[in-house]
């Protein structure tokens, strides 16, 4: 069987002149369990990493806050040096424990969280840098001014925003061009359809996180299963699929620790849906997640 080939995904201009292939791969799951600490199969992880290369995979997502610095530090020591392959990652994530989570956007909090993601990627620019999440600790003009400079000083390429409103978008928008956004989104999660309308329409890249959530459509008798059968698919490759039919800016990236499991990810992006396929699914997930909001 030849290898899946994520190129078939086509490609997106990141603030128009970083082009990446739509299909990535987030580095979140290659850390503990928690995302704390190293992983259980630390061979397995890079194996992973490595393998995005045969697979035509140069997008891959991390943060500061996986494991902490576990993520950053695999991929360096599976890919550096990187050549065509980008790596994004983020800060504002301060970790206390399995599954803890605390933003802070403290100024100098963030100007460290680049510089070490520098050091430990080796890198003297990062070509995406994203906020992770915009702290409540302090103003966001002042996270994003800190953010603005460091642009300014060549320390980021490009910057994204995670978990924003479009409220959140054109306020940070005053200070830099907001290229890529990461919120939660997939078929059976839509709280961010108008984001992702925004980001469309700006031609801002969309990074969905949880992409592959189906929830109970992956099983019984529907749409989702229907088509999976139909195209010799996993439910979970229809939804990516799905994802990626879904607008020309989506950039979805399916994370997992094992190469397997990544093979499994990348065919989503030889699976063609039909109009009528997809409006079904479209249909399906929406009353899915209407059925979900309304508990």
């Amino acid at each position: 069987m030849s290898l899946p080939d994520a190129r078939a995904a086509g490609t997106f201009r990141i603030g128009g002149d970083l082009e990446v292939v739509r299909l990535g791969f987030g580095a979140m799951r290659i850390t503990g369990k928690g995302i704390w600490g190293e992983p259980a199969d630390r061979d397995a992880a890079l194996r992973t990493l490595r393998r995005t290369r045969d697979l035509g995979i140069d997008f891959i997502d991390t943060a500061d806050s996986y494991g902490p610095f576990v993520s950053e530090d695999l991929i360096r020591e599976a890919l550096y040096p990187y050549g065509p392959t980008i790596i994004a990652t983020k800060g504002g994530h301060t970790r206390h424990g399995p599954d803890i989570w605390r933003p802070i956007g403290n100024p100098d909090y963030l100007r460290q969280c680049v510089l070490m993601s520098l050091r430990r990627l080796r890198l003297d620019r990062i070509d995406l840098w994203q906020l992770h999440r915009i702290g409540a600790d302090c103003p966001a003009e002042q996270q994003f001014e800190v953010i603005a400079k460091m642009r300014e000083e060549g320390l980021i390429r490009h910057v994204g925003l995670s978990e924003v409103s479009v409220a959140d978008i054109e306020r940070a928008e005053e200070f830099f061009p907001v290229t890529t956004v990461q919120n939660r989104f997939n078929l059976i999660d839509r709280k961010s359809e108008d984001v992702l309308d925004h980001c469309a329409g700006k031609a801002i890249g969309f990074i969905p996180w949880a992409p592959l959530a189906a929830g109970g459509l992956a099983r019984g008798d529907n749409a989702l299963t229907r088509i999976a059968s139909a195209q010799d698919a996993s439910p979970g490759q229809v939804a990516l699929a799905w994802l990626l039919r879904r607008s020309p800016v989506m950039l979805p990236i399916p994370g997992t620790g094992s190469p397997d499991h990544l093979d499994d990810n990348t065919r989503a992006a030889s699976v063609a849906i039909s109009d009528a396929d997809f409006a079904e699914l479209d249909r399906l997930g929406r009353e899915a997640w209407t059925q979900a909001s309304a508990r």
